[in-house]
């Protein structure tokens, strides 16, 4: 049984589901048919308050990264598609051809498009960091504004510096 936590944000509420692994991360309108909160599940709960912590470092501007199991369900294709969005630096956004590209998979822009698309797991599989060929924002299940603010977000956190060496 799923374990469901909504959780609060700087760009609204977030559905998230698990079980022994992130399945989804869904603004609600996305997740109409999403199983009432259930907490019962000890193993679960203790992943939800991780996605939590994890999440609120991350719009408190103190992650880049996230370390959570996740288990998104979708054809091999997608899953591919989606492990590749995991690889787009942060702050940094990238086109579906290019992506497509990167996948060995020249002319399957729209095919990336459309996996994009149908990423469970925003935020953390970063669909927000791509782009049409143009540089122009193109769709977002949670919509325009938010992807914009996601991207803003990454945008305004300082790049890290690595500690000059001591002079010898």
């Amino acid at each position: 049984m799923l374990a469901r936590r909504d959780i609060p944000s700087p760009i609204g509420t977030l559905v998230a589901l698990a079980d022994d692994a992130l399945r989804a991360l869904q603004f609600p309108r996305a997740t109409p048919h999403t199983p009432p909160a259930d907490r019962s599940d000890p193993d679960a709960k203790r992943l939800l308050d991780l996605v939590q912590r994890q999440l609120d470092d991350y719009f408190a501007g103190t992650r880049r990264t996230f370390d959570l199991p996740l288990a998104p369900r979708g054809t091999p294709f997608q899953r591919a598609v989606w492990d590749a969005l995991r690889e787009i630096p942060f702050g940094t956004t990238l086109s579906y051809g290019a992506l497509a590209r990167r996948l060995g998979r020249p002319d399957a822009a729209r095919a990336v498009g459309a996996a994009n698309g149908a990423n469970p797991i925003a935020i953390i599989i970063p669909c927000h960091r791509v782009s049409n060929a143009a540089g122009d924002l193109h769709g977002y299940g949670g919509g325009l504004g938010r992807k914009r603010w996601l991207l803003d977000h990454e945008q305004a956190i300082p790049a890290l510096v690595a500690p000059a060496l001591p002079a010898t």
